[in-house]
């Protein structure tokens, strides 16, 4: 390890992301003058603090301490690992109706609310439809509460009735918001609600996340279609 590899680092990863000295020395509780050493070489922050810009910046620990950031890096891997997972899954939706009926469609889903992104997409014939919700990544803040219950579900609303039809919740405890997003997905096959019957805003998802003084905190997230089913 190479401390003036390291430091030269640290000073870009500081600057990319437009801080200050004195702004990296709050994030990390030192002085800015320990932040001016890291960054000449002349000392380094503890593998504490390192492990903990690493996860902050969404860059690899062994990207730091070689002082070079690799194309592969975690953001990039997660990318790459949900663009797959959502090719394969969209392939085999396709797959099922080039099956079953030849005529088939695509409607896109995304979110009406600002505080979250929502990518997803609706498969449907003349009888039956299929959902397929691959991201949701929360944009309304940087929430850093420590809940130890989290759960989404997706509702239909129909005639004022809402109705789950599909669930995703925490499996471990103690999880941030944006942490448990990461992994959420869902997905209803042969759904036997036409896709006609969808109208913008009758599907939504609900978050429901509990903290440790079992206060619970509701995000209500309609969903709409890029244009109205035609058939």
């Amino acid at each position: 390890m190479d401390p003036q590899k390291v430091g030269l680092f640290i000073k870009r990863l500081r600057e990319n992301n437009n801080l200050t000295q004195q702004d990296l020395a709050k994030k990390y509780n030192v002085t800015y003058q320990a932040v001016s050493k890291w960054e000449r070489g002349i000392n380094l922050p503890d593998i504490v603090l390192l492990k903990k810009m690493s996860n902050d910046f969404n860059i690899d620990l062994e990207d730091i301490l070689d002082g070079n950031l690799k194309k592969n890096n975690k953001k990039i891997k997660r990318i790459i690992t949900i663009i797959v997972i959502s090719i394969l899954i969209i392939l085999s939706i396709i797959l099922i109706f080039k099956i079953n009926d030849k005529s088939f469609n695509f409607k896109t889903l995304s979110s009406t609310c600002s505080e979250f992104k929502v990518s997803g997409s609706i498969a449907y014939d003349k009888n039956k439809s299929s959902i397929y919700i691959s991201n949701v990544d929360y944009c309304g803040g940087n929430d850093v509460t420590i809940y130890k219950e989290i759960e989404c579900n997706l509702y239909e609303s129909n005639n004022n009735i809402d109705t789950i039809i599909s669930s995703c919740k925490s499996s471990n405890n103690n999880n941030k918001l944006e942490d448990y997003l990461k992994n959420v997905e869902l997905s209803i096959d042969n759904y036997n609600q036409m896709c006609k019957k969808y109208t913008d805003e009758s599907l939504y998802l609900e978050i429901n996340a509990k903290d440790s003084n079992d206060k619970v905190t509701t995000y209500k997230i309609p969903l709409n279609m890029n244009n109205n089913c035609s058939k």
